[in-house]
Order: structure tokens, then C-alpha cells, then sequence
């Protein structure tokens, strides 16, 4: 057994954890990092990128199939075709270049990084299995950023049904396009994947057991989603779920609120109701953690209940979103490193955190919600611009299907949230979170001369209504 010494060592390298091993590394602090798999984790392996490049995909030959027949922009093209393992191909190029960037980054800032599985023995030793070799590693401080693996239902266990019952991380890499897909699960996981293989030309089933799509968004932001699904075709079978899955007859089972059962031909199920934190089978439970549930316990700078042992990310739970664990890796880096008390007193408490959904349309929201400012404070403002009135989302090829949506405190302007549906709106993101962070008021947005012609106007038009002189609405 190899025996190795090390400041910080961090227990799984997806974007929480790399970025906690990079800045610590940048401060000084000597750092080891452990991967069982590929760097990048889930989000750049099996997750957000290679989703986002699937998507693209899907609205391209959409877009191809649509132009056979002509279309308003004075585009013909033949008839097109999908290459589906070339799709794979140049979605798997974009990862590897991003990966082989995260393991460049590393390098340079002389964070150590072991490819193996790693065991916890205690809370200062961890043993690395590579092959039949095993390093055993001491530390001064241990990281925990395992991230989160898909959920899996009783009766549709992943590859079940001849394999034919997928996760979403298998949904990235088709070999080929089923002609009927049944997508179990209508939260942004299973809509997103749902809407790229319906442009893909699958027949697509969703099923929900809430009553609506994205139960978790509000639902004014989610009917411009609903009736993205009906242009597609998708058939929405909501307050029901899938119980089982026939493989020779090619049926799900479905099942109502009333009890009604009923069959769906599906070629294949796609399962998609949200993941978990990942805390099996590596010896996390030798710690005795405190929990929330299945996540990690961790106060407002992410130290869990035993003295130096740490957790980022999807393990702490909700929201599981990468931009969060990256926050947070970034910060435990700055606490252990601090040479000042201004490092030592940081504490994770972000304003907001956006959420974006990549649907057709697009959903952003960050910060409060209409409904949750309603309950929190007395009679707040909230306003909205419609894309109908914005001449870049015109361009863009819509309808001008959508609109932008502030929410402020009334006696001080102090904006407490945004939220948008439309076409390309996940870039609106940032300026969101930004002015929230920030304490940005209605005026501030108002005043800011926004570019022209941009989808961004309709943030500062949105805000000008909150204040009654909306000019183009």
C-alpha cells in the first residue's frame, strides 16, 4: 500500500469539487482530488452539457424538417435525415474538450489527481483503489463532492424491460431514435429530453403524477411550455403514473388518480423524476454524518458535523444545480486557505441562485416568485413585458411567445425576483441574479440603457411598467 500525505483532499472531481481543489490549489494549499470516473462529473459527462448539445441538435433538424416544406424566412432545403451516432460522435467531442480542459486546469495548478475509488476509513484517511493497487491518503481537511446519481421508480429499474428502461444519462447517447418514447417524470429533466426526442421524431409520451408540467415553477411561466408540447405532438397524461413496463409487447402501465389503468405503447421509457445525492459505496457512513433526508447536513459554510470534513454540491441536496456546488467549492477553498478573518467569516448565502429550464420555450427564474413575494410582504409590485412587444425576439424567428417578470418590494423598489419564458431567455440569467445580488432597485434597471436590439430590453421595459411609464407596451 502507497501512503500519501496532503492538506485538502476532495472526494470527486465534478464541478464542486474541482473548482474547491483549483482555488485551494491557487491559494497554497497543497491538494489532492480522487475520480472514479472522468472529471467534469455528471454535468459535463452525463448531464448539462452534453443535454444542451443534444438539444441543439434536435431544434436544428427540427428546423430542417420544417424548411423541406419552405418556410416565412424564404429557406427550402431537401428533405433531412439524422446520423444519429455522428450526433453522439460531436456531442462527445464537446465533453472530451471540456473535460481534457478541467484536467488541464488542474495540472496547472498543481492539484494532484488520483483515478480511482475511494473509501473513507475515517475522517483523515482515505484509502484510493486503482486496479489492485491502493494508496492510502491522510488529510488535513476532506471534502466531500460525490454529486448525485437518477432516481430510480419500483418496476422501471434501469435497464429493465430488455433495457429498454433508460435514465436520462443514457438518453444522451441514442444509438438510434425510438419511434415511441414514454418520458416518466414532466420536471426539467424529462421535458427537456422530451421536447429534443419529439424533434428528433419520436412519438413522446409524458407522464406525470402532478397535475401539471413543472410542478415546480410557477404556472403562469410553465403554460407557454405546455403549449411548446402540444406543438410538438407530445402527449401530457398528467395526475398518473407509469407502474410497470412489458418488454414483449413493447406497453408501459399506466395508472390515474382514480385507480383507471390503462396501457401506452413505448419503445422505450425514459425514467426522469429527479436525482439523489450519492452517498453509497464509499464508506460515508464509517462518518456518521448528520443528514437532511438523503443529503448531507451542512451549515452556512458547508462543514458538515465533524471538525474538517466538508461537503459541496448535489450532496448537500437541494437545489442541485452546478453553478451552486461550484459557489460553494469555491468558497470552502477560500476558508481553508484564509490568511485573513474576512476569509474565515465568508458564509454561503447567496441572495439567489437561477434556475433555468431548457425547454421550448426557454424558463429562467431567480429570486422570489409573485406568489412567495405575496406571502412574505404587503401588496408587492410586479410587472411584466411580453416578447410580443421586442423586436429581437422577433428576429429570432418566434412569434414573440413569452414575456419577462419582476417582482419588487413597493416602498423602496428593491427588486426580490425575475422571471422569463421565451426563446434563448437562459441568457438573461446573469443580469437577473446580478441586480439581486447586487440591490438593484426598479430605477437602477430603468435607468441602465440596455442595447438595441436585444432581448435584454424587455428586462429594462419590464421594470419601466413596474414604475407606470412602459413605453412599447
Amino acid at each position: 500500500m502507497k501512503l500519501e500525505t496532503t492538506t485538502l483532499l476532495v472526494i470527486g472531481g465534478g464541478p464542486a469539487g474541482y473548482v474547491a481543489a483549483i482555488r485551494a490549489a491557487q491559494l497554497g494549499v497543497p491538494t489532492m482530488l480522487v475520480e472514479t470516473s472522468k472529471l467534469g462529473g455528471t454535468c459535463l459527462n452525463i448531464g448539462c452539457i452534453p443535454s444542451k448539445a443534444l438539444i441543439h441538435v434536435a431544434a436544428e433538424f427540427q428546423n430542417a424538417r420544417q424548411w423541406r416544406a419552405g418556410s416565412e424566412l424564404g429557406i427550402r432545403v431537401a428533405d433531412a435525415t439524422l446520423d444519429p451516432a455522428a450526433m453522439v460522435r460531436w456531442k462527445e467531442g464537446i465533453v472530451a474538450r471540456l473535460t481534457s480542459g478541467v484536467g488541464a486546469l488542474l495540472k496547472r495548478n498543481g492539484v494532484q489527481v488520483l483515478h480511482g475509488w475511494a473509501t473513507i476509513q475515517d475522517g483523515k484517511t482515505v484509502d484510493v483503489k486503482d486496479g489492485d493497487a491502493v494508496t492510502r491518503i491522510t488529510c488535513k481537511h476532506l471534502v466531500l463532492a460525490t454529486g448525485s446519481v437518477p432516481v430510480e421508480l419500483p418496476g422501471l429499474a434501469f435497464g429493465a424491460g430488455g433495457g429498454r428502461v433508460i435514465s436520462s444519462e443514457a438518453a444522451l447517447s441514442p444509438s438510434s431514435i425510438p419511434k415511441r418514447l414514454v418520458v416518466v417524470g414532466a420536471g426539467y429533466i424529462g421535458l427537456e429530453l422530451g421536447m429534443a426526442y419529439a424533434k428528433l421524431g419520436s412519438k413522446v409520451t409524458v407522464v406525470e403524477l402532478a397535475r401539471r408540467i413543472l410542478p415546480a415553477w410557477d404556472e403562469e411561466l410553465t403554460k407557454p411550455v405546455a403549449a411548446g408540447c402540444r406543438r410538438l405532438d407530445i402527449d401530457l397524461r398528467l395526475g398518473a403514473k407509469v407502474t410497470g413496463y412489458d418488454d414483449a409487447a413493447r406497453i408501459a402501465h399506466v395508472e390515474n388518480e382514480a385507480g383507471e389503468r390503462g396501457e401506452i405503447g413505448a419503445d422505450q421509457v425514459l425514467v426522469a423524476v429527479g436525482r439523489k445525492p450519492r452517498t453509497e459505496g464509499f464508506g460515508l457512513e464509517s462518518l456518521e454524518l448528520d443528514r437532511n433526508g438523503r443529503a448531507v447536513r451542512v451549515d452556512d459554510q458547508c462543514r458538515t458535523s465533524m471538525h474538517n470534513v466538508w461537503a459541496i454540491g448535489d450532496l448537500t441536496g437541494e437545489p442541485m444545480l452546478a453553478h451552486r456546488g461550484m459557489a460553494q467549492g469555491e468558497m470552502i477553498a477560500e476558508i481553508i486557505a484564509a490568511k485573513t478573518d474576512g476569509a474565515r467569516r465568508r458564509r454561503f448565502e447567496p441572495r439567489a441562485i437561477p434556475a433555468i429550464c431548457f425547454t421550448d420555450p426557454e424558463v429562467v427564474s431567480v429570486g422570489m416568485s409573485p406568489a412567495e413575494a405575496s406571502e412574505a410582504l404587503e401588496h408587492p409590485v410586479t410587472a411584466h413585458f411580453p416578447f410580443a412587444g421586442n423586436g429581437r425576439s422577433m428576429t429570432l424567428g418566434g412569434s414573440g411567445e413569452g414575456f419577462v417578470r419582476v417582482v419588487a418590494r413597493k416602498r423602496d423598489q428593491l427588486i426580490l425576483g425575475w422571471q422569463a419564458v421565451g426563446a434563448g431567455v437562459s441568457e438573461l440569467a446573469s443580469g437577473f441574479v446580478q441586480s439581486i445580488e447586487m440591490g438593484a432597485t426598479l430605477e437602477d434597471i430603468a435607468g441602465t440603457i440596455h442595447a438595441h436590439p436585444t432581448l435584454g430590453e424587455a428586462v429594462q421595459e419590464a421594470a419601466m411598467r413596474a414604475l407606470g411609464r412602459a413605453v412599447h407596451v
